[in-house]
């Protein structure tokens, strides 16, 4: 995916979709490629009136409309609304789903979450490990965060290795419905800052 397209300022939307499409000798419909980025009601735009957001999904759409086999993303949603963003991740799961591999980075760790079937971890420098999100840095034997309301209506928490047991424990204490009952593991932002404060 390229960083810009600022030689191209003075085509539309749709022609320079279409003209990186013809460097293609399989290239995906440049049009259904336009709709899928979003970006139809603005394909006889010029390019230098795009907004940023707008900009970064053209972006998507000539990286994608060759239909490559690997594709690089270097932080695409920087710039995109919440309800893009999560369009584009839809985007992201269609072309895995295709069987295009895809390598991306991102400093959106609900992004490497939803998208990601491995993550890795770069500190200092060098790679520090790489793991499905769910086990990146034992997150899934990592302890537990059991917060509940007492009758006063503080909130109390108490770590634990055996959620489930205290949570049985405390449903006994509340005759069965324990008042605003929360259950955490760390997240995922919570293992990277862990692992990067560990390196550093």
């Amino acid at each position: 995916m390229l960083q810009g397209t600022g030689e191209f300022e003075e085509l539309t939307v749709g022609e320079l979709v279409h003209h990186f499409a013809a460097f293609y000798p399989k290239a995906d419909d440049p049009d259904d490629v336009i709709a899928r980025v979003g970006l139809t009601d603005k394909a006889k735009a010029r390019t230098h009136s795009l907004s940023g957001g707008q900009r970064r999904r053209l972006d998507v759409a000539l990286g994608i409309v060759g239909r490559p086999e690997l594709l690089f993303l270097d932080e695409p949603t920087t710039g995109f609304d919440p309800e893009a963003r999560r369009e584009f991740w839809q985007l992201i799961r269609e072309l895995n789903g295709a069987g295009t591999t895809i390598m991306l980075t991102t400093h959106y760790l609900d992004e490497a979450e939803a998208l990601a079937q491995r993550v890795g971890v770069i500190a200092d420098g060098r790679l520090v490990e790489v793991a499905e999100p769910s086990r990146l840095g034992n997150r899934e034997g990592a302890p537990a965060t059991v917060s509940w309301r007492t009758p006063d209506g503080s909130v109390e928490s108490k770590e634990s290795e055996t959620p489930t047991a205290l949570v049985a424990e405390l449903a006994a204490r509340f005759d069965g419905e324990v008042p605003g009952l929360t259950v955490t593991r760390p997240t995922l932002e919570d293992v990277y800052l862990r692992m990067i404060g560990a390196v550093a």
